[in-house]
């Protein structure tokens, strides 16, 4: 399978710089075996009575840093912190090539040692302050870690503190939102609550691979980013309690799919998850977690693409792109959204 297979042409306008005000005013595209045009504050009516939400309850950290080596600038994004030292950090640099192991680079008050190198600009770093510090210093300095699509477009503002984070945010740790989430208000989530629908939630840490290009033209030979998610053993019974019951599993946006399916056994029992995933979902791929999906649109040949062709049908998703771009649908991170029903 080619990664030109997953290719569409998306022009430019399509691209949402802002998200909808409010969040739940966004438009969202049904899609089943027919397209229905409704809005994301629809949920409460589209949804069933004892249907189980999964949703992905990471927060995001200003992971964009700018920096400086000697007169030299450096753009640093963030993308995870060693497990046994808070102060050493995984991260991207750009331009690498101007970075080599012991450098300094300084960003405002706050210095940082380059301890590794590696390809594809990826370096490690490691911070001075102390370890109980190193949080607030970077909430001090970073800014929130926009997806490349956006930044191009304008500068990072100030409403993106509070626009590129969920209203259910807890656990820091993600370098880019589960977009997915972006769309819900605490209204919205009450009038969800009153349908008697079960929302539960579930950590999964987004890397900034998941803004990656594949760069391979035969998608199988891919290698994702990994991610750090857990799964307790408290959602694990609530979600074989819905399936045992026939309810219906809808997951909240790739991050939460992606993780449901790293725990999900062979049996079809989700079990308490706490570990790295590097899962790459594509069409071939068996979905065995949710029956619904819901998600934004995504980027032409990206394994976000892949994946809801995997839950829903290439040939469904195509059509379905192709209606969202000739009607006006608002594309990517800050854009609208679809309710994926995952063919038979």
């Amino acid at each position: 399978m080619k990664t030109a297979d997953f290719d569409f042409v998306l022009p430019e306008d399509r691209i949402a710089q802002t998200p909808a005000k409010p969040r739940d005013s966004a438009r969202l595209l049904v899609v089943g075996e027919r397209l229905a045009d409704r809005r994301v504050s629809d949920l409460p009516g589209i949804l069933r009575p004892g249907d189980l939400m999964v949703f992905n309850d990471t927060k995001v950290i200003p992971a964009q840093l700018r920096g400086k080596r000697g007169e030299a600038g450096i753009d640093v994004t963030l993308l995870r912190r060693d497990a046994g030292d808070a102060r050493l950090w995984q991260a991207l640099a750009r331009p690498a090539k101007k970075l080599k192991l012991g450098d300094q680079v300084i960003f405002d008050d706050l210095a940082a040692t380059v301890t590794d190198k590696q390809d594809a600009g990826e370096i490690a770093l490691r911070f001075g302050c102390a370890e109980a510090e190193i949080m607030t210093a970077i909430h001090r300095v970073g800014t929130m870690p926009l997806p490349p699509y956006i930044r191009k477009l304008r500068p990072v503002a100030k409403a993106d503190e509070a626009d590129y984070q969920t209203v259910y945010a807890k656990r820091e740790g993600a370098v880019a939102a589960p977009t997915a989430g972006l769309h819900f208000t605490p209204e919205l989530l009450a009038a969800l609550d009153a349908r008697g629908v079960e929302r539960m939630h579930v950590t999964l840490h987004v890397g900034a691979g998941t803004f990656l290009p594949v760069k391979v033209d035969d998608i199988e030979n891919h290698r994702m980013h990994s991610e750090w998610g857990e799964v307790t053993s408290t959602v694990a019974d609530a979600f074989n309690r819905a399936r045992g019951e026939g309810r219906r599993i809808v997951a909240v946006g790739t991050t939460s799919l992606r993780l449901l399916e790293s725990a999900i056994d062979q049996g079809g029992q989700l079990q308490p998850f706490n570990a790295e995933t590097d899962i790459f979902i594509y069409p071939g791929k068996k979905v065995r977690s949710a029956d619904l999906l819901l998600t934004n649109f995504h980027l032409p040949k990206s394994t976000l693409f892949m994946l809801v062709c995997a839950f829903a049908g290439t040939a469904r998703m195509k059509n379905a792109y192709q209606h969202a771009i000739d009607t006006g649908y608002r594309f990517f991170s800050y854009g609208d959204a679809c309710l994926l029903k995952k063919a038979a």
